[in-house]
């Protein structure tokens, strides 16, 4: 009988208590603020980082997970007696941790020959950030949970990723720019005119759908996508960062437009935060 193990990192912002309840293992990202290091989700809550971020004197750095992080997930794994790892990973173009994890899996093998045929190591590469690829490895358990084979859900969540749609808007691009990690932003002009940017990601790049006047037609935009795109009776997830007041002029948005609430609300994590910035909004749905 299959026993699956699911394991992804920090960046897909899975909230604790639903990381908890489903057993999930999540790899935390090293932050490094100042002269001191932090493990993202582990030593800080999302708002509490949200505070330590603005209040720093330059923006903080993270770092890749590397192969020894994986071997050791690996390792434990195995030893554990399960018969798949299921992991979905950062966007391997943001990141060199998924070229980590495939490195690592090669080495676990070439120590473990016995090991290819009793337990098998799948590795997601989700192209893009967030509860896109979050959602996708909760759903997972819960499909396993309900008896499905490993090959059966990595199938669904690669479906998944395929149509996710992560549509953010970031309301202080200070911190996108600085970053570069989300290179659209960096290419924004139009800050002096008091235009947002409306993005996502495509095939692991950063680019910009839209660009709107004023905080409040962010909110009618980004929600005016998800009503024409999302794939009928699909779930939606809505993001937030510190900005509460439109965070819930969002929810309020979409219960009336989409006609039902959101499947989850939650924070962005200390990776999201560092490279968006903390001042954003944004929906996950099915496109």
């Amino acid at each position: 009988m299959a026993r699956i193990k699911f394991s992804t990192d920090s960046a897909a912002d899975l909230p604790a208590q639903l990381r908890d309840e489903l057993s999930i293992q999540v790899l935390p990202f090293p932050i490094a603020m100042g002269d001191e290091e932090y493990e993202d989700g582990v030593d800080f809550t999302p708002d509490e980082f949200f505070d330590m971020l603005l209040s720093a004197p330059q923006i903080p750095t993270h770092a890749q997970l590397n192969a020894y992080i994986f071997t050791e997930c690996f390792e434990n794994a195995w030893s554990e007696g399960y018969t798949d790892l299921i992991h979905v990973s950062i966007n391997s173009k943001g990141s060199a941790t998924f070229s980590n994890a495939l490195q690592a899996r090669d080495d676990f093998y070439q120590h473990h020959p016995d090991a290819k045929e009793t337990f098998h190591i799948h590795l997601i590469d989700s192209k893009t950030y967030t509860m896109a690829y979050g959602w996708a490895v909760a759903q997972g358990v819960n499909m396993a949970a309900a008896g499905k084979e490993a090959e059966e859900i990595v199938a669904y969540i690669q479906d998944w990723l395929d149509h996710a749609r992560v549509v953010f808007a970031p309301l202080d691009l200070r911190f996108a720019k600085k970053s570069g990690r989300i290179s659209a932003a960096a290419a924004f002009m139009g800050e002096a005119l008091g235009l947002k940017p409306i993005m996502t990601f495509v095939d692991g790049e950063s680019k910009i759908l839209s660009k709107v006047r004023g905080e409040k037609n962010v909110i009618s935009t980004i929600v005016d996508m998800c009503r024409k795109e999302r794939q009928s009776g699909t779930p939606y997830l809505l993001i937030r960062g510190n900005n509460h007041e439109q965070s819930a002029r969002l929810r309020e948005a979409c219960q009336a437009a989409l006609g039902e609430p959101t499947a989850l609300e939650y924070p962005i994590g200390g990776v999201v935060a560092i490279n968006a910035g903390p001042n954003l909004v944004g929906i996950v749905y099915r496109a």
